[in-house]
């Protein structure tokens, strides 16, 4: 009888028995969510008794329900007269920062480890205020990019996390510490302060050696920062291109921090994919961003919060002059862009107000010219299209990740609706589902049934 040897005989113990029972596969779980309205993010009218079915992660069909079949033995949660929406996305956030800490000792009692567990807290109340999807742009060096891996991972919860690292700034620019002694420093500034095109090639590609899916950078001036204004364009138009172009040979889109005419249409020139605040914006501004198809991401809702908090926040008076004096301007130009056709991305710049309360910039979009729907699309389709995630996100539709919420009203009625989410689900698992606002819950369709 031949005798196994070498690594035959070490392999033979652990071959399985051609009798073992292979086990069962894990039945995927079908879901089918129904509500009065279902606006499904394509910009179409609300759907009239909509039904949304779910397998796994993402959704099957979607619908009316004299069209769409809820299959035999799924789990129905039935939202009665509510409107059912895609998850919302916010384009302009930072997870790790806080509206009390922008007194400017905290720039030195704040750390990285502080950051990422504010940052943690602040994603779950992201999510469960109903935005399943962020674009974090800019922070402490690579605090989101771990997040992002962390969410992934489902180590903690929080939305999909589209993640910058520290934003790149031209030396004393917006992103520097500025007005201390000489022998004053902060780690991580190595990985944000530019000069010159070279610097800044060097910049984005460390950026993208840490897992970045983006990059953002300062053109601008800023408000919350000391000794510089917002009008005042910093990196220049050639090292913003020099940006752009390090980030497109990695497939990656650049966020431009811009409040000041000039460095937008610097920013839009270079080829930036988005102009974040955009504040200053004028009438070339506005045709260029249109004629490249370039989004504007503008924050204004914040300017209320800080107005009306800044004492009890201790936030510098420099500071609060200078929102104060842009706030106005910025509507102003918000409210040209939009009647001019630009395409608008929803972003609140969080950490500015109470996370959480991201929807509250809905009801200052539609005072300054958009229309609900159009408030709403900017933050779904048209966020899902600037994150270049609208096979995943943003609409829905088969093959999309299961990301919805509901509300109890109509927020085309009333946009306000939007900061009252009662139902969140992101990627088919329920993560809020509030039963005084829908009573009916859940229900299993009896595996004969085959019920609509």
């Amino acid at each position: 009888m031949a005798v196994a040897t070498g690594a035959a005989a070490r392999a033979t113990p652990a071959e399985p028995s051609s009798t073992a029972e292979t086990p069962p596969p894990t039945p995927v779980p079908i879901l089918a969510v129904k509500a009065s309205r279902l606006i499904d993010g394509k910009g179409g009218p609300p759907i009239k008794d909509g039904v949304v079915v779910v397998r796994g992660q993402r959704i099957a069909a979607a619908g009316p329900a004299d069209a769409v079949k809820i299959p035999e033995g799924a789990i129905v949660i039935d939202l009665g007269q509510g409107t059912l929406l895609p998850g919302l996305i916010d384009c302009h956030v930072h997870l790790e920062g806080r509206p009390d800490h922008h007194e400017e000792i905290w720039t030195f009692r704040d750390s990285p480890v502080s950051g990422a567990i504010t940052a943690v807290a602040h994603a779950r109340k992201t999510l469960e205020a109903g935005f399943t999807t962020v674009r974090n742009v800019g922070g402490a060096p690579f605090v989101a990019v771990e997040l992002r891996k962390a969410v992934d991972e489902g180590l903690v919860p929080g939305p999909r996390i589209v993640a910058s690292g520290p934003a790149i700034s031209a030396t004393g620019g917006h992103g520097d510490v500025n007005g201390y002694a000489p022998e004053v420093s902060l780690r991580g500034l190595e990985y944000q302060i530019a000069d010159g095109e070279a610097e800044v090639r060097k910049a984005v590609r460390t950026h993208l050696k840490y897992g970045v899916d983006l990059i953002k950078v300062h053109a601008s001036g800023g408000v919350f920062s000391r000794g510089d204004q917002p009008g005042a364009q910093q990196l220049t138009e050639a090292e913003l291109r020099a940006a752009v172009e390090e980030a497109a040979r990695a497939g990656r889109k650049v966020a431009a921090h811009a409040h000041g005419a000039a460095s937008i249409k610097s920013a839009a020139r270079a080829g930036v994919a988005s102009i974040e605040h955009g504040s200053l914006i004028d009438k070339e501004g506005i045709a260029l961003l249109k004629a490249k198809g370039i989004y504007l991401v503008a924050d204004i809702y914040n300017g209320d919060y800080t107005a009306t908090n800044a004492e009890r926040l201790r936030i510098p008076p420099e500071f609060v002059a200078k929102d104060r004096e842009i706030t106005r301007i910025q509507r102003d130009g918000f409210a040209r862009a939009v009647k001019a056709g630009v395409k608008i991305a929803f972003g609140t710049d969080a950490c500015l107000y109470d996370m959480g309360d991201n929807a509250r910039q809905f009801a200052v979009m539609v005072k300054h010219g958009m229309t609900p729907m159009a408030a709403i699309l900017s933050a779904t389709r048209n966020a899902a299209d600037l994150l270049g995630r609208t096979a995943d996100v943003g609409t829905i539709e088969p093959g999309r990740y299961a990301d919805l919420i509901a509300v109890v009203g109509d927020p085309l009625a009333d946009v306000s609706e939007l900061t009252r989410v009662r139902f969140v689900m992101k990627g088919g698992e329920t993560v809020r589902l509030d039963s005084q606002a829908f009573p009916n819950g859940m229900i299993q369709v009896p595996a004969t049934a085959g019920a609509r």
